[in-house]
């Protein structure tokens, strides 16, 4: 309580009426990676004490529902569920709550800690990747999808697990964390919805030529982009990089 009593962020979120300090990490990466656009719906994980969800609703003005264990206090135009984002069920709660899926997810969940270094950091790793499978179950596709995790070894592994699933992913720290704090957040945008992902490997046959030059392949309507494709070639392509509407490939064979 002392070193929150002496920080900036926590006596500013006193005079702004905003439930925690946190409040302004969400509004420091909103401004950077706009998520939250104006009649966006929001689901905020692990939403006590409610300082996300007050500012999810002043960017959006849409429907917003925050899901935690604890009782958050009631906020106008905010639907509270209590309810483990763990648990099986919780996203049905959710979707109905939602009356169908939401333009973004944002969980600023922690586990509890143990003080054990390794311990807290692969229950944090844990916890997002229960946060990033919500947000798969309850996103409309190019939805968005902020999560914080603590650093540490598996990392990484999280990261590019999420890079799969959005066509844009970076980690960032903003100024509103504290130093001292190992935390980091990982912003997805544009979740994905065709039928392949970064780094499969597919069979195909291209099928036209795009404008560019490169060869098309169809694979279950998704166009797949393979420089040096021509028409009529089946080729064993690796998927490089994926975006909403097409992927890239690059061919390791001929069949």
């Amino acid at each position: 309580m002392a070193r929150d009593q002496r920080d900036h962020y926590y006596k500013k979120a006193k005079q702004e009426g905003y439930r925690a300090r946190s409040a302004y990490k969400l509004l420091q990466m909103n401004s950077k990676f706009h998520l939250i656009g104006k009649g966006d719906s929001v689901v905020d994980l692990g939403a006590a004490p409610g300082g996300w969800l007050q500012v999810a609703k002043e960017l959006s003005g849409g429907k917003v529902v925050g899901v935690d264990l604890e009782e958050i206090a009631s906020l106008e135009g905010v639907i509270t569920i209590r309810a483990d984002i763990t648990a099986p069920g919780t996203a049905e709660l959710i979707l109905e709550a939602l009356g169908g899926p939401c333009d973004v997810v944002i969980s600023d969940a922690a586990p509890n800690l143990s003080g054990v270094w390794d311990v807290d950091h692969s229950r944090s790793i844990d916890l997002a990747r229960q946060s990033l499978a919500l947000a798969k179950s309850l996103l409309r596709p190019r939805g968005n999808f902020l999560v914080k995790v603590f650093q540490g070894d598996t990392f990484i592994e999280f990261l590019n697990e999420v890079r799969r699933e959005f066509s844009r992913v970076q980690s960032h720290s903003p100024k509103a964390s504290r130093k001292e704090s190992a935390e980091m957040y990982i912003v997805g945008r544009k979740l994905l919805s065709g039928p392949v992902r970064m780094g499969d490997i597919v069979d195909v046959e291209i099928s036209y030529m795009g404008s560019a030059g490169d060869g098309v392949a169809m694979v279950d309507g998704f166009a797949v982009i393979v420089k040096g494709g021509a028409i009529g070639d089946r080729l064993r392509v690796r998927i490089e990089a994926v975006k909403p509407n097409f992927a890239f490939g690059e061919v390791i064979a001929r069949i």
